[in-house]
């Protein structure tokens, strides 16, 4: 059975919104929410993924996974599955 925060959750947000593990190389995006919990989400907190930070995608390795981001000017490597988490908007 699914928990409250899959239920109705599909590859989109929420909202509809974009993900951040859906996005191309060279595109610029803001961040609008995260929905991760735990360890996971204070690490990203700690990274600069706040909801408002501008992130820049950098590349994508050849099956996806892991992503390179630039955030608050250094440059970051997610997974796939933490980039999920994260709500994005066009910057």
């Amino acid at each position: 059975m699914k928990n409250r925060r899959q239920m109705g959750r599909g590859k989109k947000g929420r909202c509809g919104c974009r993900m951040l593990n859906e996005v191309r190389p060279g595109e610029k995006v803001c961040i609008r929410c995260h929905h991760a919990c735990g360890a996971i989400r204070q690490r990203l907190l700690d990274l600069g993924f706040v909801p408002s930070a501008r992130v820049d995608v950098i590349r994508r390795a050849p099956l996806g996974d892991p992503i390179q981001l630039k955030v608050n000017n250094y440059n970051v490597t997610l997974r796939k599955s933490e980039a999920a988490q994260i709500e994005i908007e066009a910057a």
